[in-house]
């Protein structure tokens, strides 16, 4: 098991774990496990969930995880790839109320905007733009008219809003399978098993990385 003190320090404080796995880095499909941890032993959960990740695939993002000296793709903002490492999730979200125990916001309205603006002081939050002074161009409506975000979970990827170091991304409903432009994308049925299944005090993490890396770092999730 090739997993560095930092990432073993992570796991030992979660209980649960949300596993995407790709063929490669360019692959924009790939496949969602979950785990929780049981008297000390990760024992996987439910049934392998066909996910559709960044039409681009995958690139090293901001999170808890140490990215490599040699690393060749790296998150940036914009470039169609979603995030690869270990990252906090920061709670779920929909258009509407959701009778479950893990934290949840409603987006009822397109007032609620995820800032992609790099040189906003807002990058990579969302915000309820009734309520801030705006100074970003760029954003996303939480509220689409599509199901994209009906339900979703936010992904603590690039917390400190590091300047085109990717924002808002998030795990959501997905459209088709041509590719987001960096979240992780399912059915709606599954991303609603998953909201259910998740506990905030389990300190839940979603892992995401090509199979190359995987095999290298978390070989013990088979």
């Amino acid at each position: 098991m090739q997993i560095d003190n930092r990432e073993s320090q992570i796991l030992r404080r979660s209980g649960q774990l949300i596993v995407v796995e790709t063929p490669n880095w360019s692959s924009k499909f790939g496949t969602l496990k979950r785990y929780e941890r049981v008297d000390g032993v990760w024992l996987r959960v439910g049934e392998p969930i066909d996910v559709v990740i960044g039409r681009n695939g995958l690139g090293w993002g901001v999170g808890l995880h140490t990215v490599p000296e040699d690393a060749k793709y790296i998150k940036r903002e914009g470039d169609g790839r979603s995030p690869a490492g270990v990252f906090s999730l920061k709670g779920g979200f929909g258009y509407g109320d959701l009778n479950i125990t893990y934290p949840y916001e409603v987006y009822d309205s397109r007032d609620y905007h995820c800032v992609d603006d790099s040189n906003s002081r807002f990058y990579n939050k969302i915000v309820d733009s009734r309520r801030v002074e705006r100074d970003y161009r760029s954003f996303e409506h939480m509220r689409l008219s599509s199901i994209e975000y009906k339900y979703g979970i936010v992904v603590e990827h690039n917390r400190e809003a590091k300047p085109m170091g990717g924002s808002c991304i998030f795990i959501h409903i997905k459209r088709d399978d041509s590719g987001t432009s960096g979240c992780t994308a399912m059915g709606e049925d599954k991303i609603l098993d998953i909201l259910r299944w998740l506990r905030e005090e389990s300190t839940p993490l979603l892992i995401q990385l090509p199979r190359v890396e995987m095999e290298k770092r978390f070989k013990f999730l088979n």
